[in-house]
């Protein structure tokens, strides 16, 4: 049984038509000991199977550790989404339920090579001196986190000091468990800052400043 269904395929059919570039999602797995890994494989390849502007390369992390090392990533399923570049956006665990949206937009933006943010935020982020990365902790079912992994996502859109990662909570409960999340979203800035729920983006932004 696809994962995709016929109306939402033609509605995606629609939106990638809109690409302006070749959009690269890049998945790491491992063969063995993630059973979430194969299920994100078959959905992506569905989802790249949809416009040819959409490709899909997967590593085995286990095999390509090098590789791994190189994009910053250490657990999976993972996926990375670029273009003419990493642009430092990540989806630890299954972008499933609300979060499906997340990816689709995500491409979008990516495939026009442009994010929608207010001025003042655009050139807060301008100037950015240090590294920042934003781990948004997730569940499928709350309708509030693709707001805050949205956000997280253009920033690092925008900025080559920011990376994005939402993490899929249930996924990963050594993570969840070490950051204490208790209400989703949850997000954790350079692992000094942490805040609970969907902000604007120039609050979202003061947070990342005193991060």
């Amino acid at each position: 049984m696809p994962y995709i269904q016929e109306e939402d395929r033609r509605y995606l059919e629609d939106q990638f038509a809109k690409l302006g570039r070749d959009v690269t999602l890049r998945l790491f797995v491992r063969r063995e000991g993630c059973p979430t890994c194969e299920v994100e494989e078959d959905l992506l390849s569905e989802l790249a199977g949809i416009s040819p502007r959409l490709h899909l390369l997967v590593h085995d992390l286990d095999a390509e550790p090098a590789l791994g090392e190189e994009w910053g990533v250490d657990k999976v399923p993972a996926l990375a989404i670029e273009a003419d570049r990493d642009y430092g956006i990540r989806f630890y665990g299954i972008p499933s339920g609300y979060e499906f949206a997340s990816l689709i937009e995500d491409i979008l933006d990516v495939g026009a090579g442009e994010v929608d943010l207010p001025e003042e935020v655009s050139q807060g982020l301008e100037g950015l001196d240090r590294d920042v990365h934003i781990q948004v902790f997730v569940t499928p079912t709350c309708p509030y986190c693709p707001v805050a992994v949205r956000t997280a996502h253009k920033f690092a859109m925008l900025s080559e000091r920011v990376r994005a990662d939402m993490v899929m909570a249930n996924e990963f409960p050594i993570l969840t468990d070490h950051y204490q999340v208790m209400a989703v979203p949850k997000v954790v800035i350079n692992e000094t800052t942490s805040f609970e729920g969907a902000v604007p983006e120039e609050v979202f932004l003061d947070r990342v400043l005193r991060g």
